[in-house]
């Protein structure tokens, strides 16, 4: 079934969203298209690919995709896919190696893609070229790097990673600059969680301050009621991130929320006490501190560790929390199914307790265990349930704030108590799913 411009259209009006765009399978696989089709995303980080020959397997929407970094330094985005029949050429998620070889008919293939050599090549047609595009891996066409995160498109054209980033640049250079020695290195293990829900619910989550003190009221009980000292243990980081969601009308009225071009966004941020604030008393801190001064000078080190931001969403498929050196990727598989990937950074030159205290946090935040990533699953499991029920709801309601947003200087709106973020998304999935 194709969807007309018409169509498309219809299915957004100013603060509701047709329950379509998140169950429908027709809206779903153009979203593959228009936008994991032509929109710049997040595919890899370059200390996964320190030297030639590494590689890592990655996604783009439904694609998945091979990143490697050849013998002459360049990286380069593969499908997955043998072009002979289709079979899955690299199984491994990530390795070494000098050529990618097919385990069904052993094609080789350079690092570029490109087909070095086959058995029997003899019983092949005349016309048939060893190293001719159609016979190669597929390869994303624009492949760019901005301070070590790897981005790719699979469009031949269209604007570039920096006019895509925009103002979101910000959010990259903030969490490198936090490593002393301007260098940082994706933490080798992470989490995968998969819940049963339309992609677009987890990015619409991401910079809402009405949710935690409802979706999570259970963990923030159970913290405030624990009146047992801090340990050694984290230091009481646990705790402080289980209250820190017992979001009230303070917290609803005085944490920003920004909607920003493209469909990005982020809010500020949202930790007052303990350990994931900065700490006159803290020696892991304190340790930290006088690295980065060191690295810096007392002014621009103070300069870094200002900018308080959360969330840090990077439309369609990528959220950094850069104070915690955190990155969550996104991917859609179908309508009511999402994968989320969950990393944590360590920054090069800083104390082993900052490291300690990333992987606490993607623990605590972003593992399948977590009380906190589960609830908001839960959540949405709950919504698409609703949304695909046949008397349930038709038009999702997306008013919030709708009127009281103020400019921003970055460009797009900023408002507290605002489900301007989700506005601002579909904006850009407007924009995406109606373009030529």
């Amino acid at each position: 079934m194709s969807l007309d411009t018409a169509e498309i259209r219809s299915l957004i009006r100013e603060g509701h969203v047709h329950k379509r765009v998140y169950t429908d399978q027709a809206v779903f696989d153009l979203e593959m298209e228009k936008i994991f089709g032509n929109a710049w995303l997040y595919v890899a980080h370059d200390s996964q690919l320190r030297k030639p020959g590494d590689f890592v397997r990655s996604r783009m929407g439904k694609n998945e995709v091979i990143v490697t970094r050849d013998h002459d330094g360049a990286i380069h985005v593969l499908k997955n896919s043998c072009p002979h029949r289709g079979a899955t050429v690299c199984s491994d998620k990530r390795g070494n190696v000098r050529n990618l070889v097919c385990g069904y008919h052993a094609w080789a293939f350079a690092l570029d893609g490109t087909l070095k050599g086959l058995p029997h090549p003899s019983s092949y047609p005349e016309d048939f070229i060893i190293g001719a595009r159609e016979n190669s891996l597929g390869r994303a066409p624009r492949v760019e790097v901005y301070r070590g995160f790897v981005f790719a498109s699979l469009a031949e054209s269209g604007p570039s990673l920096r006019e895509f980033l925009g103002p979101m640049l910000l959010a990259i250079d903030n969490l490198v600059d936090r490593a002393p020695e301007g260098e940082i290195e994706l933490c080798d293990t992470g989490f995968q969680l998969e819940y049963r829900a339309n992609w677009k619910m987890h990015h619409e989550n991401a910079n809402d301050t009405i949710h935690p003190g409802v979706v999570h009221e259970s963990s923030v009980t159970t913290a405030n009621r624990n009146k047992n000292p801090d340990t050694g243990f984290d230091d009481g980081q646990t705790r402080q991130m289980m209250r820190a969601n017992g979001f009230g009308k303070r917290e609803w009225e005085s944490i920003e929320q920004y909607a920003l071009p493209n469909g990005h966004s982020y809010m500020g941020g949202i930790y007052q006490e303990g350990v994931l604030v900065r700490q006159e008393n803290d020696p892991t801190q304190a340790e930290y501190l006088a690295a980065l001064k060191d690295a810096h000078g007392a002014q621009r080190a103070a300069e870094i560790l200002e900018i308080n931001r959360f969330n840090n969403l990077i439309y369609p498929n990528l959220n950094i929390n850069a104070q915690y050196h955190q990155l969550r990727v996104v991917h859609p598989v179908a309508p009511d199914r999402t994968m989320v990937f969950a990393y944590c950074f360590r920054l090069k030159g800083a104390p082993e307790g900052v490291f300690h205290r990333a992987v606490r946090f993607l623990s605590n935040l972003s593992s399948p265990a977590s009380m906190i990533l589960g609830d908001d699953a839960g959540i949405f499991e709950s919504c698409d349930v609703g949304l695909t029920r046949s008397d349930g709801v038709e038009w999702v309601n997306v008013q919030r704030g709708l009127g009281f947003d103020r400019p921003h200087d970055e460009g797009g709106v900023s408002s507290a108590a605002t489900e301007a973020p989700i506005r601002t998304q579909f904006t850009a999935w407007l924009d995406y799913m109606t373009q030529a």
